[in-house]
């Protein structure tokens, strides 16, 4: 039987040739600090976590980003480690520093995706990354392609952009990215300038829906990670309940506490990196005991779901706490674009 994987987000370095303005390093203090992580440091977080999953009889399965990670002065020696203990990884970082050359290295030390962000249609995407982002992160899908790393693009989406992600769908299409996906902006001081309502986010989905059963068999797969697309396919009549599953079992739905772990570059674990979540430190702690320990536990109260608790997708869905938690400093806050009536 096939071992489960664990996965780690792992940020090896605040490093990073942008100044994105949602990005949760710098996007209030930009005189803050950029931390990376020393080698010897990463291999000790490396060992943690594979000692943890022994434990739990998992295979930790690793996401390296920053940051862009590519800047980690030793980074080529990371992925090293990871090939010669064949551990799997993908990378979350920017497109800059990728030619043909990187990506077949990149290839060769078996990183299997890399996430690219495009957060809007060119103006929209400049303003909040780069100049020149836009174009740059489009040129990036042919080589990692061709080194046969799937290429993944990543949306976040807010008041801001909403208008301009079938766009974004079609322009990811017709550049033949493996893979397309969208999370929802998490606000780190109670911004709401930037929220959308649930009919809005509704009818984003709806829209982007329809636009993935028109380009179904394309090439181009489309991830539903946000939760609350649980909650539409379920109205859809297209996700059921099993009556036969036990009550008291979280079976999907947000990942916090739950199956998932994040370490910054100075060793804190977080629960969940879209919100402050500190759960303790993996230099100086056990993974294994931070994750199965009383901070953690915190997050995994699930009765204490203001409104999910009263739902019947509750073992299933969960919205995004952590959006709940960018507009409340409340975990267990309804979920403000669920459109769902209690």
């Amino acid at each position: 039987m096939m071992t489960k994987f664990f996965p780690f987000q792992f940020h090896i370095t605040d490093d990073c040739d942008q100044r994105c303005k949602h990005c949760y390093i710098f996007s209030e203090e930009n005189n803050k600090p950029i931390l990376t992580m020393e080698y010897e440091n990463v291999l000790k977080i490396f060992n943690n976590c594979i000692n943890m999953c022994k434990r739990l009889n998992r295979r930790p399965f690793f996401t390296i980003t920053g940051g862009d990670p590519i800047l980690h002065p030793d980074f080529w020696k990371i992925l090293q480690f990871l090939k010669e203990n064949e551990i799997p990884f993908g990378i979350l970082g920017n497109p800059f520093h990728l030619d043909n050359e990187v990506c077949q290295k990149l290839a060769f030390y078996g990183c299997q995706f890399y996430q690219l962000s495009i957060d809007g249609l060119k103006e929209t995407h400049d303003y909040f990354r780069k100049s020149g982002s836009f174009d740059i992160t489009l040129s990036k899908i042919e080589p990692l392609k061709k080194a046969e790393i799937h290429a993944n693009i990543m949306t976040t989406v807010s008041k801001l952009n909403i208008n301009e992600i079938p766009k974004i769908i079609e322009k990811v299409v017709e550049y033949k990215a493996d893979l397309f996906t969208f999370a929802r902006y998490c606000p780190t001081n109670f911004d709401k300038t930037n929220q959308m309502s649930p009919e809005e986010y509704h009818e984003l989905l709806d829209t982007c829906f329809k636009l993935y059963e028109k380009y179904n068999g394309c090439g181009t797969e489309f991830s539903l990670k946000d939760h609350l697309w649980t909650l539409y396919l379920y109205e859809k009549g297209l996700f059921t309940i099993d009556e036969n599953l036990a009550n008291d079992v979280i079976y999907d739905g947000c990942n916090c506490a739950n199956g998932h772990l994040t370490i910054l570059p100075n060793g804190s674990v977080y629960a969940c990196r879209r919100m402050e979540s500190e759960v303790g430190n993996g230099l100086t702690e056990s993974i294994y005991n931070i994750f199965t320990g009383e901070n953690m536990d915190k997050y995994r109260h699930y009765e204490n779901f203001e409104k999910c608790s009263k739902c019947e997708l509750l073992r299933f869905c969960r919205g995004c706490p952590a959006v709940s938690y960018g507009y409340t400093h409340n975990f267990y806050s309804p979920d403000p674009q669920c459109w769902k009536k209690i």
